[in-house]
């Protein structure tokens, strides 16, 4: 057994693999699918954030590549490798991509380093890093990434595992402020809203059974991420509403673009 594979846990459930379930993918446990049933009956909708933040990945990737010539990715809190990977979409209209994920589950780890291959004129690499350690990221992303050019930030679900407000303002902030000018913050968060109150059930019933536990915030708290940068239209929404190819329902997960 490899250092990466002792650190599985298959006894609680977790979130990168409760999501990989929810997104039709096939690597989570059984308790990740009890969970995430369980999560569903409290709140029927929840696997559309799933499909609808991933949709919103490869939308804002897209349009970064295309219309901003970004051509560096910095993506924290990977998840499980699925279709339509950050380097994938970037890599499909600039084969010139550089790529570099950031995430510190095991199970990430271990399918990652195995699929998450990119296109021979880009570059693809992985860090086995905390989001809270910006400085060993900084460090470790340079060494693929050019810091002093533009570089696209991604933290999709990820800062909602930072309980603490403030710290987490701070951290997205510090990454920001060692980006160049011309650099984008790519971020995704789930909320507490008085119109979707199921939510909360489901979020509770998650920090009382899973792994790790998440902290909702407010659509106004979110927006808060992007103070300094210009917020790209439509702002922040819900991430199913963030220039869709085609109209669909809100979920409780909330995305912006902003530039630095």
């Amino acid at each position: 057994m490899t250092d990466i594979e002792s650190r599985i846990d298959t006894s609680r459930p977790h979130t990168a693999r409760i999501w990989n379930y929810w997104t039709g993918g096939k690597d989570n446990y059984l308790v990740d699918r009890e969970a995430g049933d369980r999560i569903r009956e409290l709140h029927p909708g929840i696997g559309e954030y799933a499909k609808a933040d991933r949709l919103f990945l490869g939308r804002a990737v897209r349009y970064l590549a295309e219309q901003e010539g970004i051509r560096q990715f910095l993506d924290i809190g990977t998840g499980l490798p699925s279709a339509e990977n950050t380097h994938e979409v970037a890599q499909r209209v600039a084969p010139d991509a550089r790529v570099v994920y950031v995430d510190n589950d095991p199970l990430v780890l271990a399918h990652a380093r195995a699929l998450l291959v990119g296109t021979p004129e880009g570059r693809t690499d992985y860090l086995d890093a905390d989001l809270r350690d910006v400085d060993s990221i900084l460090a470790a992303a340079a060494k693929t990434l050019d810091l002093s050019q533009p570089v696209a930030l991604m933290l999709l679900g990820v800062v909602i595992f930072v309980e603490n407000d403030e710290e987490s303002y701070t951290i997205v902030r510090r990454l920001m402020d060692a980006l160049a000018p011309g650099s984008h913050l790519v971020l995704s968060h789930t909320v507490t809203h008085p119109d979707m109150p199921d939510v909360d059930a489901a979020v509770a019933f998650w920090n009382e059974h899973g792994t790790p536990k998440l902290t909702q915030r407010t659509p106004a708290a979110v927006a808060r991420y992007f103070d300094g940068l210009e917020l790209l239209e439509p702002g922040v929404v819900s991430c199913s509403a963030w220039r869709p190819v085609t109209p669909a329902a809100d979920v409780a997960m909330y995305a912006g673009v902003g530039r630095k």
